[in-house]
C-alpha cells in the first residue's frame, strides 16, 4: 500500500513540473505541460507591458506616464525573466484555486531548479507590481512584503531615473 501512494505521490508531483520553451513578457512564459504548449500567467504579479497596446495605453493614462516609458520600463522586466528563466529550464508549477484565466492561460506560482519562486523573485527585485485577483490570493502578503522590500531599496524599476549624461 505504502508503494502505491509512493508512486501516486510522485506522478503527481512530476505532472506539476514544466519545460520552458520562451519568456513571453515579465509575467507570462511559454512552457510544455502535460505534453502540450502552454501559456503560463504568473500568478500575483503584474510587469509593465513592454508593446504599445491598450493596456499600455491605460496604464499611461493612469500613471501619468508615456506609452514608450511604460513600454520601456516592461522591456526591462521581460529582460529579468529571461535572466532568471531559460529555453529547456524545467520549473515546478504551483496553482491556486483557479488553473486557467479567461484567456485559457494556465494560472500558476512558478518555481525555479533552486527552489526559489519566480513570482517573487520578479516582485523583489522591482520588475512588477502586485495584482491580487481572488480567488487566487495564497502568497498575497509574502508578495506585498516582497513589493515593499523592492521599493524601499529602489530595485528594478523603482530605481530613480539617471539623467542623460552628455559625452564629451
Amino acid at each position: 500500500m505504502l508503494t502505491i501512494m509512493f508512486i501516486m505521490v510522485a506522478y503527481a508531483q512530476a505532472q506539476q513540473t514544466a519545460k520552458v520553451v520562451r519568456v513571453i513578457d515579465g509575467d507570462t512564459i511559454k512552457v510544455i505541460y502535460g505534453g502540450i504548449e502552454q501559456s503560463v500567467r504568473l500568478i500575483g504579479i503584474d510587469t509593465p507591458e513592454s508593446r504599445a497596446n491598450n493596456k499600455a495605453n491605460k496604464d499611461a493614462m493612469r500613471s501619468g506616464q508615456d506609452v514608450s516609458t511604460i513600454t520601456a520600463m516592461g522591456k526591462q522586466a521581460t529582460e529579468y525573466v529571461k535572466s532568471m528563466v531559460k529555453k529547456g529550464d524545467t520549473l515546478r508549477l504551483e496553482f491556486d484555486v483557479a488553473r486557467t484565466d479567461k484567456y485559457n492561460r494556465l494560472l500558476a506560482y512558478v518555481y525555479l531548479p533552486d527552489g526559489r519562486m519566480l513570482n517573487e523573485e520578479i516582485i523583489r527585485n522591482g520588475y512588477a507590481s502586485i495584482l491580487t485577483v481572488p480567488p487566487n490570493v495564497r502568497y498575497q502578503s509574502k508578495f506585498l512584503s516582497a513589493y515593499r522590500e523592492a521599493r524601499q531599496n529602489s530595485r528594478g524599476l523603482w530605481r530613480p531615473a539617471q539623467p542623460n549624461k552628455e559625452r564629451g
